[in-house]
């Protein structure tokens, strides 16, 4: 990982800023979308784009999960100068999501209409829905694939690489979407189809570096190790279920504010979800980003740099976490009206209010995302996992569940914020119990 020798922060810093550059290119290939969708066609086709999401985050989870728990195993193997084993994991899970990718794509274009009405398409935006999958699964591999290599690229030791690779990606993604939403008028189905392609050709400039001379992990034959996709799973679960999470949480959320709102108001939390994913995905890039370099040096036994990169990974995570919640709230009016006109002011005004107090959550996310990264990294997964579950499923439901019946439909967007404090609680103990990992 040409590591040795160089200093530690900087080393930290090095991995990080490009990690979360990448998360945030990849989260702003669904928020453009969302604004070409909202100037080009209209606000009930934006909120078709936001229902559709959380089918690209179960791919994005889907990779992710192996992505992380292949990048773990590959570090520490590299830590212990195994390359060719490391060669041989690597080839293993891209051989493996591509198969995934393929029967995931064959099983939901046969059920569109289905998996549309399970996301929680309404009369009113159904066929759009139906219309942004259909362009959008045929390309469900390049989503898995494209994640799973800007991980691995980094564990290879090229993190700049990975982000002008992705930003190459978004750029075209922006050319594209420009052209078929404003040009060409082909609607949210042109919105899918540039995100399709531009995830298609960041695969191909992935392959360059893999198959080129400049990286140490290669294309490798391999035998299938079943022993290794339990150790790859176990390892990868805790940020698969973080970036699952973001789906599920637009699914559940969604469908609170069908049965307690309006649809301006599933407006309205469009936004806020193309916010929420920026932040969140910032400190999933922090915790992404530091990873390989913790997992490297645990592979070394290397204690004492593991202790210090954590201590780094919860100060950049206290830093970021304090200028973006500031960032929101300075600046949410100009937020929402990237997607909403100004002869619609009713619907700006309380976009602006709510989006102010969703925002508040990512003073408390951070920490907890960057925790379990750690945790990740030296192969504590059951702890990761706990994390992960906590505040994306478990205590996030809970929530949801008490703060909507005590205080209707106001209490889903109180709900972030309380969710992150009852896990933070959570974390705190698991980071004293196992204080000297």
């Amino acid at each position: 990982m040409r590591l040795e020798g160089t200093s530690l922060k900087k080393d930290f810093m090095r991995f990080i800023v490009p990690s979360i550059a990448a998360q945030w290119v990849f989260t702003l290939y669904t928020m453009v979308d969302g604004i070409f969708v909202a100037r080009g066609v209209s606000e009930t086709a934006l909120t078709a784009v936001n229902i559709a999401m959380p089918y690209t985050m179960a791919l994005f989870s889907i990779s992710i999960l192996f992505a992380v728990g292949t990048s773990t195993v590959t570090a520490i193997l590299l830590g212990e100068k195994n390359g060719q084993r490391a060669n041989e994991v690597f080839t293993q899970n891209i051989v493996l999501l591509t198969i995934f990718s393929v029967v995931i794509t064959v099983l939901v274009m046969v059920n569109l209409g289905r998996v549309a009405d399970f996301l929680g398409a309404t009369e009113l935006n159904r066929a759009y829905v139906v219309e942004y999958l259909r362009w959008l699964v045929p390309f469900s591999a390049a989503f898995i694939l494209s994640y799973s290599f800007e991980m691995l690229i980094k564990t290879d030791g090229f993190p700049k690489r990975a982000t002008i690779i992705v930003t190459t990606g978004a750029l075209l993604n922006v050319v594209l979407d420009y052209v078929m939403v404003m040009r060409l008028h082909m609607g949210v189905g042109g919105a899918a189809l540039a995100t399709g392609i531009s995830n298609t050709v960041v695969i191909i400039l992935y392959l360059f570096h893999f198959c080129g001379k400049s990286g140490v992990i290669k294309f490798r034959k391999f035998r299938m190790d079943i022993p290794l996709i339990g150790r790859e799973f176990k390892n990868g679960l805790s940020s698969g279920i973080t970036e699952l999470s973001a789906g599920f949480i637009i699914f559940l959320f969604n469908q609170a504010i069908i049965r307690l709102l309006n649809d301006d108001a599933l407006v309205s939390y469009t936004i806020i979800s193309y916010v929420n994913s920026l932040g969140v995905m910032a400190m999933v890039g922090i915790a992404q980003g530091y990873q390989p370099l913790i997992s490297y040096y645990y592979g070394q036994k290397r204690m004492e740099r593991c202790m210090k990169l954590k201590k780094y990974g919860i100060a950049a995570a206290a830093v970021l976490s304090i200028v973006y919640t500031a960032a929101c709230m300075l600046f949410s009016e100009n937020i929402v009206a990237l997607f909403v006109s100004a002869d619609m002011p009713a619907l700006m005004d309380y976009s602006v209010n709510v989006l102010r107090i969703f925002s508040l959550s990512f003073l408390l996310a951070g920490y907890n995302v960057v925790i379990g990264g750690y945790f990740i990294a030296v192969e504590e997964s059951f702890v990761a996992t706990g994390i992960s579950l906590s505040r994306s499923i478990v205590s996030l439901t809970v929530c949801l569940i008490i703060l909507t019946a005590l205080f209707g439909g106001a209490g889903i967007w109180w709900t972030p914020l309380v969710s992150e404090a009852v896990t933070l609680i959570f974390t705190v103990i698991m980071l004293k119990k196992y204080a000297g990992i």
